[in-house]
């Protein structure tokens, strides 16, 4: 076993492979960027060296300082978690020549299902189902068109090097097919340098399912399926073990497939084999295949943790150091049932919009595995992906872990930042997922139902006020108690587009009487407890001039000034600005050029994704006021339009 391992990443994983490494008893080493000098997982390596600035090409994706920082330090190996050079083959070639252990498959492993076409044929060659589809090297457009038109519509575009989603588009209409390319290529040559995409036939009512495997080199087991059908934006959002509705034979068949893809390429370490399956009858043994392969761990590996008892992280350095495969195939069994939710820092209703800010306050409730790189006072960063924390349950049943995560996520306290935890929250909630009728396209088309907005209430706006006006926990001397009469104060607060005033009179130090809208309101504190109609107020917390109410996955609010408190529900239509700091990509309008509402104007790239910015209303363009390559805050004005 090594005695001391390099963790060539940052954030959770970087957290998550320290705990484990420190458990065997060796130490770490974490690298650092710019914009993660006081970061979680620097604070809890054994030793931290700083490599270069916030953007990954300048820190995280610079092998050479990374393996010197290893050299220098004295790790005898790499982890490379996932994301960044995880699945780097060039990097994995420098590890080991440099005289240290990659902990992860070789370089020819990766090589060998790095480009999806190429893995595709492979796959097909060792008996592996692969999708009909195009998978050859001709990237010429109306090449591509054609292939498309003879597949037949619906058709995935996708990066032969992506992951993650980006570089891939779905196309339903042969009309849109050159638009979807072009944006398609862009993004793959952004993310991956490399603008090469495969054309794919759509399955109608698809569900993603996915096999943990791990070999030796030469040898492999599978440790069962997840099911990743649960996705938006082609990325995932739940996970669960083991899928539901799976058949003995089934898994029997998938499990197989998998085994024969990693002992294909001798593959050495975990990896997911990713397949589709169409589920408009159920889940059948002649009705999947081969996706691609993640030659590296994978974000979800804790539900398979859950159901196997197995730590994947510690099956990775055992085999790194040259143990054999801790299990035979027979020796592994599921028990229960586990799900993941990723707690992201982005804003659902507005498209998911990744989102940044401070934690001003994280807590996750007792009895959960929630696997974090942040803390309370720890920024979401615009230059990283915007992930929160993992959270994982484990019951006996699938309904009783999906039970334990809807409480887990109710119970889950996060200010600072827009969240999506609402949203999960409703998708734990959802009866169909609670049924297992998941696929792919479920959230999209429930997507209004799981965003809507069931309004503030009363008692959120009271306990807002209350905080805002230092009277949640003011004692007798604190409230303005008047012996002739009760003392009146009032606030100004908002939320989004919305803002109230709330009146209080405070009579005595245990009943206020609130007014709100012309409405009077009376709270008594009983038991230490703030009472409307018999009912606690929910909790909140306060961060400067920004509230967030717990109820239960909270609503953000911000103290007005009544002097200046104009809530403009949309903006100005006229400028195109930044809704978040980034890199302008590409600007598409020219001064004096007319434009159609939903125009494409401008493309900013943040948090990893490309985001297209569109013209609100019909107009003349005025001025640019950005260039190509600019780096931009949020709120930045890119594009503005003649006024009307």
């Amino acid at each position: 076993m090594f005695e001391k391992i390099l963790i060539a990443n940052r954030g959770e994983i970087a957290c998550r492979v320290m705990e484990t490494v420190h458990s065997l008893g060796a130490s770490t080493v974490a690298v650092y960027s710019d914009a993660d000098a006081a970061s979680k997982h620097v604070a809890l390596a054994d030793e931290a060296v700083y490599i270069g600035g916030a953007a990954p090409h300048a820190s995280y994706l610079l092998g050479d300082r990374i393996i010197a920082a290893a050299q220098a330090t004295g790790a005898q190996a790499i982890h490379p978690g996932y994301g960044f050079l995880s699945e780097n083959p060039e990097f994995v070639d420098a590890v080991e020549k440099a005289g240290l252990t990659f902990i992860g498959p070789s370089a020819a492993a990766i090589r060998a299902m790095g480009l999806k076409d190429a893995a595709k044929a492979l796959m097909h060659k060792a008996g592996v189902p692969v999708v009909p589809g195009y998978h050859g090297d001709n990237q010429d457009a109306g090449f591509l068109a054609a292939r498309a038109d003879e597949i037949t519509y619906p058709v995935l575009i996708k990066a032969v090097a992506g992951g993650g989603g980006k570089g891939m588009r779905l196309v339903e209409r042969a009309e849109d097919f050159r638009e979807a390319l072009e944006s398609a290529q862009g993004e793959a040559k952004s993310a991956f340098g490399n603008p090469d995409v495969l054309i794919e036939k759509y399955i109608q009512k698809p569900r993603h399912i996915e096999m943990q495997v791990f070999g030796d080199g030469e040898t492999a087991v599978h440790l069962f399926e997840r099911d990743c059908s649960l996705q938006r934006r082609h990325q995932k959002v739940i996970e669960e073990a083991p899928a539901p509705g799976m058949t003995p034979e089934m898994r029997a068949a998938m499990g197989q497939a998998a085994v024969r893809a990693a002992e294909a390429i001798g593959y050495k370490g975990a990896g997911t084999v990713e397949f589709i399956v169409d589920g408009s009858d159920g889940l059948r043994s002649d009705r999947f295949w081969f996706m691609e392969m993640n030659t590296r761990l994978q974000v979800e590996h804790p539900v398979t943790e859950a159901i196997t008892g197995v730590d994947l992280v510690e099956w990775q350095l055992r085999v790194a150091s040259g143990e054999a495969l801790p299990k035979q195939q027979e020796e592994l069994t599921i028990t229960g049932h586990a799900f993941e939710a990723r707690l992201y820092a982005e804003d659902v209703p507005k498209g998911f919009l990744p989102a940044t800010g401070t934690l001003t306050h994280l807590s996750f409730p007792d009895g959960v595995r929630a696997d974090s790189g942040v803390r309370a006072g720890d920024a979401i960063s615009p230059w990283y992906d915007p992930m929160i924390s993992k959270v994982i349950s484990h019951g006996p049943t699938r309904s009783s872990a999906l039970s334990q995560l809807a409480r887990a996520l109710e119970g889950t306290r996060v200010a600072g930042t827009t969240t999506n935890l609402g949203f999960l929250g409703a998708l734990a909630r959802h009866p169909g997922f609670a049924a297992g009728e998941v696929d792919t396209g479920l959230i999209a088309r429930e997507l209004d139902t799981l965003v809507e907005n069931l309004g503030i209430s009363t008692a959120i706006r009271i306990a807002t006020a209350q905080l805002a006006l230092g009277l949640k926990d003011a004692g007798a001397g604190e409230v303005g108690f008047s012996l002739w009469a009760p003392l009146q104060r009032s606030v100004h607060l908002g939320h989004e587009a919305d803002a109230f005033e709330a009146l209080v009179a405070v009579d005595g130090p245990d009943r206020q009487i609130w007014t709100l809208a012309g409405e009077e309101y009376v709270v008594v504190r009983q038991g230490g407890n703030w009472l409307l109609d018999g009912q606690r107020l929910p909790n909140c917390v306060r961060s400067g001039k920004n509230i967030t109410v717990f109820d239960p996955f909270g609503v953000e609010f911000t103290l007005l000034d009544p002097v200046d408190r104009a809530v403009s529900a949309g903006g100005d239509p006229a400028v195109v600005e930044a809704p978040m700091p980034g890199l302008v990509k590409a600007i598409f309008a020219e001064a004096g050029a007319s434009v159609r509402e939903g125009d494409r104007l401008a493309i900013l790239e943040a948090m990893k994704m490309e985001h297209a910015l569109l013209a609100a209303r019909d107009g003349i363009v005025a001025d640019i006021l950005a260039r190509a390559g600019d780096q931009v805050e949020a709120g930045a004005a890119l594009v503005r339009l003649e006024e009307i």
